[in-house]
Parts: C-alpha cells; structure tokens; sequence
C-alpha cells in the first residue's frame, strides 16, 4: 500500500471513530503516528508450512518449567485469584493456565504498536471492517485514559497485556480490580486476572464442573463416537469409558463429548461444557486440551497417563488440501478443500477407515495417508 492510500485510509478511519463517540483530539492524535507496518501483512497472509501434532503442541505448553511457575503463582496470588473465583466463579488454577499459554505469565506480551498494526490491517482489505472495529475500540481504550498510545503494544494482531485480550473483548470484559481507577492489562496482575475471569464466565463457565478428563476406552471401542457428539456422562460409563486410571466414572449429571486429538493410538479426553468455554476463549482443540491440562497439573495433578505419540505425521496445508481432495474424489465428503483439518475432513476420513476396515478415528494417520495415495516426506 502507498502511502499516500494508507493517510487516506487513515482519515477515513479518524472519522469512523469519531462517529463512534472517540475524541477528535485522540482519533487524530493516534492516528497521526500509525504507521504502515508490512510485517504485520505478511504475518496476516502466512500459514504455517506445517501442522504441529498433539504431542509437539502440547509437549511445548505444558513442560515442567511452566507448571512449576504456575504453581508458584498460584500461592503468591492466592488472595487475589480466591476474590476473582467468589466475584466470577473461575477457579485460580485455570486462570493461571490461561495467562500461562497467553503471555508465558506476563513475560512476553508483544511489541508490536497496537495501533500501527490494527490501522495496517484496517487498511487491508482481507479483514478491513473486524479491524476497523478493533481499531475504534483501541482508540476508545486510549481515550479513557488506561494507557497512552505509545505504550499500547501487543502481539502482531492486536493481541494485548497479560492475557491477550482483543480491544472489543477489553472494552466489555476489562474491570479495575486493584482500584486505581484504570483498566491496566499490562501493568496490573489482578486487573488482569479479574477481567480473564469476567470473560469466562460471560462466556458460561461452570464453576461446579472441571473441563474434562483424561479416560482410557475399552477394546474394540467405536472411534465413531468421537464426532462431537455429546452423550450423558452415564452413557459413556455404560460404554466402558473409566478414568484414566481404569476407575469407574462417577454418575454425575452432565453431558460430555470424546476428544482424541491423536487418533486411537494417543490420548482420549472427556470433555464438558467449560471446555467449550475455553474455545470461545481460542477456537482450537489443542489450546482447549492445554489450558485444561496445564491448570490440571498447576493444581497438582500428575501427567498424562496416556501420552500422545510423537512419531505421527505432521501435514503441510498442502498435504491437507490434497487429502481433502482425494477423499472428495473418492466419494468421501470433506467438504470444501481448504488445507484446514476440521469435522467435515475427519469425518470424511472416519468414512474411509471404516470401509477400509481400520479403525474408524477420523485421524490423518500415516497408513490412511498411504492407502490414500498421500506422500508425507517420512
């Protein structure tokens, strides 16, 4: 983009947010030192060359140095995460696990300008009106003083302060907890807890159940059942579901789903309502599973009984797109061929297994790929 294009945008987003109720004095203020970032485009437009697997992700997330942190930061906050769990019902421990994932507990929060990024990627035309409106709510932050501009830094996106909130989600979600009259994500440790439990629990968290468990499945178990299909908890006891440790499941009355993020040879996963609450918080299964386990072991509970395998393929876009495509060719619906692993591609994938007599998972395993004609490079 040309400069000159970039100072007309600029101004045509000065006066979107003076429309939505911004200060003259700071809509043009800010905006007068926006400045055209290209890296934050070409980190817009990558996609990763590969796909991590279940074991590398995790195994990066939740290691010994970041649950021990944890669990230091659990006692040296005790009083302050106990007044956020009775205010909004999230435990400590998750709160935690989420600023562990988030910041690494504050120790990197980006460095990027919140505002040259956001106007950048206002201007582009991929996502212009989410970030238009993400910009207006940065300006608003400004405006009511939480922090000055030049300080507002954050991940290249817009991402800001110990738990990476979005402008939008500051805007409705950010207390002052410390009572110093600002909304301070950045400098505030209990402004910060406080708002990610406002978040949470605006988002239905339930502060009578955890987010899931680890189970082990009986032999011959029906993978198919791993499809999203939440079913009674009774019912997956019924099924030969235990814990992870071959303990019977209590008769509690709530629904569970069967995640098994590496197929039938890893891990399995119960998982309940506030593990969807965790994904409104990141829409990714492998975030949901981390934040769940990292709060698990802060809290004291041991690893993985299971732990996933970390020889499994790990596929490229393309690599995806080319499965997608052969299953599509095959008569196995996969639905739109993006390159992204979703429940029309595991689906499409569990169709496949079971005609071919495999073990029905929905899991891009290397023998589905050879049967599929797929090359991995392994």
């Amino acid at each position: 983009m040309t400069g000159e294009a970039f100072n007309q945008c600029k101004q045509r987003l000065q006066q979107q947010a003076e429309d939505a109720g911004v200060s003259s004095d700071t809509a043009s203020g800010v905006l007068a030192q926006a400045e055209y970032l290209e890296r934050v485009i070409e980190l817009d437009r990558r996609q990763p060359e590969f796909t991590t697997t279940f074991a590398d992700y995790l195994n990066r997330r939740v290691n010994s140095q970041r649950i021990e942190r944890g669990r230091e930061l659990l006692r040296e906050h005790e009083a302050l995460l106990e007044r956020v769990t009775e205010e909004t019902g999230v435990p400590g421990h998750y709160l935690v696990a989420f600023w562990g994932l988030e910041t690494n507990y504050g120790t990197y929060f980006g460095k990027m300008s919140v505002p040259s990024s956001l106007a950048t990627l206002a201007c582009d035309q991929r996502r212009s009106t989410f970030f238009s409106q993400q910009l207006v709510a940065a300006l608003k932050i400004i405006d009511e003083g939480a922090i000055a501009p030049e300080l507002m830094e954050g991940s290249w996106a817009g991402a800001m302060g110990h738990v990476q909130f979005m402008p939008t989600v500051f805007l409705k979600h950010a207390v002052d907890a410390d009572g110093d009259g600002r909304r301070d994500l950045w400098n505030s440790v209990p402004d910060a807890m406080m708002s990610a439990g406002h978040f949470l629990e605006s988002m239905g968290w339930d502060g009578d159940y955890r987010w899931g468990r680890e189970v082990l499945l009986p032999e011959n178990f029906d993978f198919s059942l791993a499809d999203g299909r939440r079913l009674p908890l009774t019912r997956w006891r019924e099924l030969g579901v235990t814990d992870a440790f071959g303990n019977t499941l209590h008769r509690e009355p709530i629904d569970a789903a069967l995640v098994v993020p590496s197929g039938h040879q890893g891990p399995a996963f119960l998982v309940y309502d506030n593990f969807q609450v965790i994904m409104g918080w990141n829409r990714s299964e492998f975030y949901a599973i981390a934040v769940g386990h990292l709060a698990d072991r802060i809290a004291g509970a041991a690893g993985l009984q299971n732990p996933p395998p970390e020889d499994l393929p790990a596929l490229s876009r393309d690599q995806v797109l080319e499965l997608q495509q052969t299953l599509n060719n095959r008569g196995y619906d996969s639905g739109e061929a993006d390159g992204i692993m979703g429940g029309n591609t595991r689906e499409a994938i569990r169709g496949f297994q079971s005609d071919r007599g495999m073990i029905a998972d929905g899991f891009p395993s290397a023998r589905v790929l050879r049967a599929l004609g797929i090359e991995t490079g392994a």
